[in-house]
């Protein structure tokens, strides 16, 4: 049965519950070198690979706790050539490590899957370049060919996903689609905003949602808002339009900053757990529609606690 049409649970209803900012909460708060803000990285050995499952423990125990679905996202947002080969790895050594990332992230979803938990493995993609600044942008086409071998490895191991966070632009989500299709696996594009609302390119995200749903024939499962503060996009998804209704996770940071200030940050800003929250309860009284709810940078199990006290 082909897969990339088909629902997936978090689209029937629900809620579920997602992680927060693995790569903040692992160099900031564990003290973990990850090059890069490589978390992939970890699985190489099997003390890293104990490190990312801790990670995810605390989620899951979540998840049960609040008696909602549980969304598990592969380590594996720099796990494309470009960063792999800044690290060191071949690219052999990083196909392996990426087939490994959803061979873990099954075996977890095993153990935490039971009644009133469904589970469902993601395969995080990143962008090829900055998440934060689009200096340099591929076609469709580009973005297509360049993805398509990680996507590859994801849907013939077995993920029920792939998510594509922190998009800047339009053309590299659309491509990262088109891949998605070719292997028959569904996919969530996220794209990250600025203060304004606006994706970096300077888009609105109606513009670059409808844009991509038109060149890819409405493509993505649905699409997601990461990597910025519920402040920076509440009042542009105030609208109740057709686009809107295709948002249905959010995954926000818990500090105010801009992408340039946190850039220049020394220290995480962690915000204010229950602060946060609140701003996602605002949140979904606008998009009741809205299924997933995580976090990003800045933001730990402490935030994503918070936020289900409120909002399950």
């Amino acid at each position: 049965m082909a897969r990339f049409n088909t629902p997936l649970p978090q689209q029937q209803g629900g809620l579920f519950l997602t992680d927060g900012g693995m790569e903040t909460t692992l160099v900031f708060h564990q003290g973990i070198d990850l090059p890069c803000f490589a978390a992939f990285d970890l699985l190489k050995d099997e003390a890293g690979t104990t490190i990312l499952k801790d990670y995810y423990d605390r989620y899951a125990r979540l998840a049960k706790q609040y008696g909602v679905g549980l969304i598990l996202e592969s380590p594996t947002w720099r796990a494309n050539p470009d960063w792999s080969r800044r690290i060191g790895y071949t690219d052999e050594e990083l196909q392996d490590l990426n087939r490994k990332s959803i061979e873990l992230m099954q075996q977890l979803a095993g153990e935490y899957a039971g009644e009133g938990t469904p589970v469902v493995v993601s395969a995080c993609i990143g962008p090829r370049y900055d998440g934060y600044r689009p200096e340099r942008i591929m076609s469709a086409e580009e973005a297509e060919t360049y993805h398509l071998p990680q996507i590859r490895v994801y849907a013939e191991a077995g993920a029920d996903l792939v998510s594509a966070f922190t998009m800047t632009n339009v053309e590299e989500s659309a491509g990262i689609t088109n891949a998605a299709r070719a292997c028959d696996i569904p996919v969530v594009i996220s794209f990250t905003v600025e203060t304004d609302g606006r994706i970096p390119t300077g888009q609105t995200l109606k513009e670059a949602i409808e844009a991509v749903d038109h060149e890819t024939g409405n493509g993505p499962a649905y699409y997601m808002i990461n990597c910025a503060h519920p402040s920076h996009f509440e009042t542009v998804v105030e609208s109740g339009e057709d686009w809107v209704r295709r948002i249905l996770a959010i995954r926000a940071n818990a500090s105010r900053k801009s992408h340039a200030e946190l850039d220049e940050a020394e220290e995480l800003d962690t915000g204010n757990p229950r602060e946060l929250a609140g701003e996602y309860r605002r949140l979904l009284e606008k998009l009741g529609h809205v299924t997933v709810l995580g976090g990003c940078c800045g933001t730990d199990h402490r935030h994503v606690d918070e936020i289900f006290r409120l909002c399950a």
